[in-house]
């Protein structure tokens, strides 16, 4: 009798176990058909998310089997050592399947979310690409603070605490383009960019080749002052900013989500308040250079500006060139 019911509880677990790596497969190649993993994952990562589908359902598989063979006596007989059910309480088996069924039921009931200002008040924006201008003060928690302070030692201890001796502002992360050519090396592949830029009449930027470019603007802006550049994104604004500014911002995303970041163009005309955050544009204007936060950044003088559909693919990927 008691074999029986532990035969039954075991074909029972297997099945559940069954049906929940099922659910997880069916969940990513649900994502994966809509189109919608790409607001989740990086393009690069996607190897891994048809690898993951494809071992989650055959391992949901043999699970299923497993809850119909015919030999479970000799599973729970085999004296290994091993409880091949499930022990505890009922309660507790409940809250352990439900930790990974709500993940499953969540993905297929909620609707897909896009990164938009709310998401870029809370982490703060980098204006260019970053290399020269710290993220606004709204980002700067105690946390990512410490964690700046930490990269900043291991980037130069020296440089570090020359700069605690003399009471410096450790707590930004701040580059000198000496930094780069002295102790990296000059990269030539911006450089190179650069000059094929420089021979363009308009600077176009894309998804493809948008942070190579907010990176070059920062390398060299002053070769680019007074030359015209071509920009889409969504409408954001830091609480500082002035009635005739906004930025155009992009999400940069490198794995997932978790670790997206948001990028943008400091951009100034008369009606910039007549623009609700989160709404994509598309601007032409010259370019510029502005202080923010004490840093020199990009600024586009207006000189086109047009109210577009945000698109399919909404973020930008690095390229790691």
């Amino acid at each position: 009798m008691n074999n029986d019911i532990e035969i039954k509880n075991l074909s029972f677990h297997a099945y559940i176990r069954g049906i929940i790596l099922i659910g997880f497969a069916l969940l990513l190649l649900g994502f994966i058909i809509s189109g919608s993993i790409q607001l989740y994952i990086s393009p690069k990562m996607m190897p891994f998310i048809y690898f993951a589908t494809v071992v989650f359902l055959i391992l949901g598989v043999i699970q299923i089997l497993r809850s119909t063979a015919k030999n479970q006596e000799e599973e729970i007989a085999c004296d290994c050592g091993a409880d091949h059910g499930m022990s505890g309480s009922r309660l507790r088996q409940l809250i352990v399947y439900g930790i990974f069924i709500v993940p499953i039921v969540g993905g297929f009931m909620l609707p897909d979310h896009v990164l938009d200002s709310s998401v870029a008040a809370n982490r703060g924006i980098q204006l260019g690409s970053g290399l020269y201008s710290k993220p606004t003060p709204a980002a700067a928690s105690p946390e990512q603070n410490s964690t700046a302070r930490a990269e900043a030692f291991l980037d130069d201890p020296d440089q570090y605490y020359r700069e605690l001796a003399n009471g410096g502002d450790t707590d930004t992360e701040h580059y000198t383009i000496e930094d780069f050519y002295t102790e990296e090396g000059f990269n030539s592949y911006y450089d190179e960019l650069a000059n094929e830029l420089l021979e363009e009449d308009r600077i176009i930027v894309t998804d493809e080749n948008y942070l190579d470019v907010m990176t070059v603007l920062d390398m060299h802006l002053d070769q680019f002052i007074g030359r015209e550049i071509e920009i889409m994104g969504f409408v954001y604004r830091e609480p500082d900013f002035e009635e005739n500014q906004l930025v155009v911002a992009r999400f940069s995303m490198t794995c997932c989500v978790a670790d997206a970041a948001v990028y943008g163009t400091l951009v100034e005309f008369p009606e910039a308040e007549q623009f609700e955050n989160d709404t994509w544009i598309q601007i032409s204007g010259t370019i510029d250079q502005s202080q923010y936060n004490e840093f020199i950044v990009p600024l586009v003088h207006l000189r086109e500006i047009e109210v577009i559909e945000a698109p399919d693919q909404p973020y930008v990927f690095p390229t790691f060139r």
